[in-house]
């Protein structure tokens, strides 16, 4: 099983969804996903794991290794709804990767507050 990928812009946020198993034959799908978005926008980018069903070790790294690419090019990556059989544990080279526990609250996160400029 591999994973099926979409990407949209929302609120000037990239969101990549990702949907299946990101395991070892997924990576390098997920990567040609990441190199694809790389090439379109400028901002953060989250990327929406609501309906991955599970991730292996290797695709954690992948992620780990989006966080980095991006931000070789001056963006940041989010997660929105890990997956409840891991959690991410990036090592201290890696930009931080901040996790909301669903992508409206994702979205929430970046939205202006009342009486700020939008």
């Amino acid at each position: 099983m591999t994973i099926e990928w979409r990407y949209t812009v929302e609120q000037d946020l990239g969101i990549l969804s990702v949907s299946g198993y990101l395991g070892p034959d997924a990576v390098h799908r997920f990567a040609g996903a990441v190199g694809w978005v790389v090439g379109r926008g400028s901002g953060p980018v989250i990327v929406d794991l609501t309906e991955l069903r599970r991730w292996s070790a290797e695709g954690q790294l992948a992620i780990i290794e989006a966080a980095r690419r991006l931000a070789e090019v001056g963006r940041s990556l989010e997660l929105a709804a890990i997956p409840a059989d891991g959690s991410l544990v990036p090592g201290g080279d890696c930009p931080s990767i901040p996790v909301h526990a669903d992508l409206a609250g994702a979205l929430a996160a970046h939205s202006p507050r009342h009486g700020e400029p939008s």
